[in-house]
């Protein structure tokens, strides 16, 4: 009989990782080849050119475009500060003038003799690109980025929100069912990754937030909790770039244990350094939010790579899509015909039976094992 295989979120206890750290803009590469960086390390930097700010100097001035570059103080490329007198013009001979003052702290980008109209450039913005992980440099493309290596377990999540983050790990629960409660949330767990069961409530990321957690990694979420801390539905956009707690979701939509093999791996970690990132994309080109946990040179791996898992009766599998998407059960049925979807399109399909006893039909592209 032939055999079905299925991608599975990846929860590796020790792989090799590169990760390109790239600038938006050219800019300058501070480390080299072969050197060790540390998560915090500045690994590039750059400026984005300031925001164009117009300015109608002419009309301001009360004179022509053409009378105004007799009338400016500055040219073009000169450096000007808010509230500074960049221009004058005199009227009644001489008897009384009209100052241009500059509302920013910035450049002038470009003097216009048609229009009269000035556009001053406010100051650069600094862009610095940190490591994210700690390891070795294996390449540098000068002026834009790096790669760097490193020995890590590496957990990946079905759906996550937030920024890239670095911190510390800390269980708040051994018991993989336990729900996560605003009274769980310390003070003391302050730039922490925390590390719950079942489900992240809506009132305990609130909490989260006021505290100052970085992280919260959890086998659910209600999708209604997600949409009321976003404030709009989510739909199918690419995640990253939300501010607040890193929330990173391992199994599904729901109350959903954390698989054994993931909460262990993470409880084996407690005390170390971890870095995150919620951004999570899961139309084409699927993105995963990942934890990332560097080890050290002595570090032995107790567990062996579950690789090439194949599809079979009995497995438990998530659906990685609409309209079922996160949604776990056991396989119960392979069926050899293929079958008629609501698109139209003949698939094979797999049967998936939940908890609650319902079944229903998946195609087999739009499931992973557990």
């Amino acid at each position: 009989m032939s055999q079905a295989y299925v991608p599975s979120l990846e929860v590796e206890e020790k792989i090799t990782i590169r990760r390109e750290r790239r600038l938006p803009l050219k800019g300058d590469i501070n480390v080299e080849v072969g050197a060790i960086v540390s998560q915090d390390t500045i690994v590039a930097s750059t400026y984005l050119p300031g925001k164009p700010v117009p300015l109608s100097a002419a009309i301001k001035l009360g004179v022509s475009a053409s009378e105004l570059e007799e009338c400016m103080l500055k040219k073009e490329g000169d450096t000007v500060k808010a509230d500074e007198i960049i221009g004058l013009a005199y009227s009644f001979f001489g008897l009384f003038k009209t100052a241009l003052v500059s509302p920013i702290d910035g450049t002038i980008d470009s003097i216009s003799h048609m229009s009269g109209q000035i556009i001053l450039r406010e100051s650069p913005v600094p862009v610095e690109i940190s490591a994210y992980i700690s390891g070795k440099i294996i390449e540098i493309d000068d002026g834009d980025s790096v790669v760097i290596e490193t020995e890590a377990s590496s957990i990946q999540g079905i759906f996550g929100i937030g920024e890239e983050k670095v911190g510390e790990i800390k269980i708040v629960s051994k018991d993989r069912g336990a729900v996560l409660k605003a009274s769980d949330i310390k003070e003391e767990h302050k730039g922490k990754i925390l590390i719950a069961g079942s489900l992240m409530t809506h009132e305990a990321i609130k909490r989260a937030n006021e505290v100052g957690v970085i992280g919260i990694i959890a086998g659910g979420i209600n999708d209604k909790d997600l949409k009321e801390i976003l404030g709009y539905d989510l739909g199918v956009a690419i995640t990253g770039n939300e501010k607040g707690t890193t929330l990173i979701v391992t199994e599904g939509f729901g109350e959903i244990e954390m698989s054994p093999k993931t909460h262990a791996l993470l409880c084996k970690h407690e005390g170390n350094l971890a870095s995150i990132n919620g951004a999570t994309q899961i139309r084409a080109g699927v993105i995963r939010p990942e934890i990332l946990i560097p080890l050290s040179a002595d570090f032995q791996s107790s567990a062996s790579s579950e690789e090439g898992k194949s599809l079979k009766i009995g497995a438990e599998a998530r659906v990685i899509r609409n309209p079922y998407f996160g949604e776990i059960g056991e396989i119960i049925d392979l069926p050899s015909t293929p079958f008629v979807i609501p698109t139209g399109a003949k698939v094979r399909v797999a049967t998936l039976k939940l908890k609650d006893g319902t079944e229903y039909k998946v195609p087999r592209a739009n499931i992973e094992l557990v």
